[in-house]
């Protein structure tokens, strides 16, 4: 991620060759579909924030294990993104031959160059990641956070939606993300020690909002993956409607809480419901953010950026959380059990 960031400058975007030809169509269209699975689905849901958020482009995420048999409706004009690490994953790429038989413009976002869905699509961007050993995904998404980051910022620009000075601004906010995720990184001795402390936790509860609500998914599916520990992300306004009473002094509620995000006092409200019912609470908020110390277990700190780049700095420390839970309980961190890389069957 780190070498495709490296490449913005303040004044002007990457071209993104794959998409060169379709700006105009994609500008122009009427909504955007993106299909994926598992992680890559994650990374989707926030992508539909950037797209509504920077480009006022409406934009609609689905399963693709759902969307390939639910009979959707398409119209030519519709533009669908079909989003795969491998490239293969065999429900995505079902999807996408759908959209096609429909007519639609068909792109892609993979990491792996010459896979099924690069070759069958229209165009599209490759991540560039490097080779991804573990099967569970963490530097895939996080570089398909900064490709459907890129494009937002790139349809903002078309569609008019973004300022010069608010793209040269969003731009500088993205160069620094490299430093800024190498300080969350030098904070992996505090996460061990949080990790030493929940290691034989049964089940955990992540929550977030906006932007955070699909980050604390993630969060909840690396720590399922690796450790083998239930957990449930949910968005936060959502405690309310069940997982609250689930919720006692053997469950920790992990609760993303940047000061940044607009809804920051209701999840301030989120926690102390959990303090009141005796739930532990780990909560993720800025550097400078102190108000959350008195009433958290721990709290894991980010540097400050804008608020739809946040994810990117707060899913780190939720990987690095379910690393060492899974090592610490001698799970097998790069092999789980019963995954696979890439899903090639139904």
């Amino acid at each position: 991620m780190a070498v495709r960031v490296r490449r913005l400058r303040h004044d002007s975007l990457p071209s993104l060759g794959g998409l060169s030809e379709h700006w105009p169509a994609l500008a122009a269209a009427p909504r955007i579909i993106v299909v994926a699975c598992g992680t890559s689905h994650h990374a989707g849901l926030i992508g539909e924030y950037l797209l509504e958020n920077l480009a006022r482009m409406p934009c609609e995420v689905e399963y693709a294990s759902e969307f390939r048999y639910r009979n959707p409706i398409l119209c030519r004009e519709d533009v669908l993104i079909a989003i795969s690490q491998s490239g293969e994953t065999a429900d995505t790429l079902a999807a996408l031959q759908l959209a096609r038989a429909a007519g639609c413009l068909c792109l892609g976002i993979c990491n792996t160059v010459g896979s099924s869905i690069a070759r069958e699509t229209d165009g599209g961007v490759y991540l560039h990641a490097g080779p991804e050993i573990g099967v569970a995904s963490t530097k895939a998404f996080s570089a398909q956070l900064v490709a459907l980051t890129l494009i937002a910022l790139k349809l903002g620009k078309e569609r008019e939606t973004l300022s010069p000075e608010e793209l040269s601004a969003n731009l500088g906010a993205m160069l620094a993300l490299p430093d800024q995720l190498r300080c969350v990184l030098e904070q992996k001795g505090t996460v061990y020690e949080m990790a030493k402390v929940f290691k034989y936790a049964s089940n955990f509860l992540f929550l977030g909002r906006g932007y955070h609500y699909p980050v604390a998914l993630e969060g909840a599916l690396k720590l399922k993956e690796i450790s083998y520990i239930h957990a449930e992300g949910y968005p936060a306004a959502e405690m309310k409607h069940g997982p609250i009473a689930l919720i006692d002094q053997f469950m920790p509620v992990v609760i993303i809480a940047p000061t940044s995000d607009p809804n920051y006092r209701k999840l301030v409200s989120n926690i102390e419901e959990v303090r009141a019912r005796g739930g532990s609470v780990i909560a993720i908020t800025e550097e400078d953010n102190h108000e959350l110390d008195a009433q958290c277990e721990y709290v894991m700190r980010v540097p400050s950026t804008a608020d739809f780049l946040m994810p990117l700095l707060c899913v780190a420390p939720l990987q690095l959380m379910a690393y060492y839970i899974a090592d610490m309980r001698q799970c097998n961190v790069d092999q789980p059990r019963n995954l696979a890389k890439s899903v090639t069957v139904e």
